[in-house]
């Protein structure tokens, strides 16, 4: 099982579940609220939850996105590991079955994102559904 190690000290993990949007636009506000949380409280460890990308969205269903799925998922990873950066949690993100841009199967692999930025590789996990998670 994928582990994180810290010094031995309290800790503070941050837990959050998708979908990051409003029902009813996929602007991500929730998204934006919760990554100033996270720069603010500045947690050691933050585990997101999908559905990133909700294959469930009203948009979604009825086609009404401008772009592709895979380039709104990506631009919505992109701007959670950007946001939480400056904060310097380790970021853990799993998938949901609800992800519209991700393999549909149970178990499910870990996202690919072979473009995570160099600097990120140490702190970004990208874990399968399920896991085990092994914090110290």
């Amino acid at each position: 099982s994928p582990q994180i190690s810290f010094p031995p000290e309290q800790r503070m993990v941050l837990v959050a579940c998708g979908p990051f949007t409003p029902s009813d636009s996929v602007t991500f506000e929730p998204l934006s609220d919760l990554l100033e949380v996270v720069a603010r409280d500045r947690p050691d460890v933050c585990i997101l939850f999908g559905p990133f990308l909700d294959a469930k969205h009203e948009q979604v269903e009825s086609c009404q996105l401008l772009s592709p799925f895979s380039d709104v998922f990506r631009l919505c990873l992109r701007t959670i590991i950007e946001g939480t950066r400056s904060a310097g949690s380790q970021l853990v993100l799993v998938p949901s079955l609800r992800d519209v841009s991700h393999d549909f199967v149970y178990p499910q692999p870990p996202f690919p994102f072979p473009d995570l930025p160099k600097e990120d590789k140490a702190r970004v996990l990208l874990v399968p559904e399920p896991c085990t998670l092994d914090i110290d």
